[in-house]
C-alpha cells in the first residue's frame, strides 16, 4: 500500500475488528463525563449491540491507516412528534491530539449526509453539559438547545 493511501483519513462504518480501539475511545470519553464511569466490559457489550445489528444504528469512524482518530454513535428510533424515523447521536469523540483539524466537522457532515440520504426526520444530539466551544461547534450544523431534559433510570 502506498504511503499516500496509508496516511489518507477516511470516514467509514466501524466493524467488529475495530472493537478494541472503540472501547479505548469510549474509556477516554467516559473518564471525562460526570454521568458515566468507564467500564471496559459494559462499553464492549454496548458497542457489540450496535455493530452486530446495524438495524439498531451505526458507528462511524475516521481512520488513518489502522488507527481510529474519531468516532460517533448513531442509534435509530422513531419520532412521533415529527412522524418519522429519527437518529439519536451520542459518543462524538475526536482523539485529543487530532482536535481542531476539521475531523469533527468531517464526521458530523458524514452523519448528517447519511441521515438526509436515509430520509430521517430529526437528529437528536445527546451530550453532557458541554462548554461554549462545543456548543458553537454543534450550532454550526444547525443544532439548537431544547427545552426537553433527559432523565434516566439505570436498571
Amino acid at each position: 500500500m502506498s504511503e499516500m493511501v496509508e496516511n489518507e483519513i477516511r470516514v467509514e462504518p466501524a466493524t467488529l475488528e475495530d472493537l478494541p480501539q472503540l472501547i479505548d475511545l469510549l474509556m477516554d470519553l467516559f473518564a471525562s463525563e460526570a454521568d458515566f464511569e468507564p467500564d471496559r466490559d459494559k462499553q464492549e457489550r454496548g458497542l457489540r449491540l450496535i455493530l452486530e445489528n446495524p438495524v439498531r444504528g451505526r458507528i462511524f469512524i475516521l481512520r488513518q491507516g489502522q488507527r481510529i482518530l474519531a468516532m460517533v454513535n448513531i442509534l435509530f428510533t422513531v419520532s412521533t412528534a415529527h412522524g418519522g424515523h429519527s437518529v439519536l447521536m451520542e459518543d462524538v469523540f475526536v482523539v485529543p491530539e487530532y482536535r481542531s483539524q476539521g475531523l469533527g466537522t468531517r464526521l458530523m457532515q458524514h452523519v448528517l449526509d447519511f441521515a438526509r440520504r436515509k430520509k430521517f426526520v430529526r437528529v437528536t444530539l445527546l451530550t453532557d453539559r458541554i462548554g461554549e466551544e462545543s456548543r458553537r461547534f454543534f450550532a454550526r450544523f444547525g443544532f439548537t438547545s431544547s427545552e426537553m431534559v433527559p432523565m434516566r433510570l439505570v436498571l
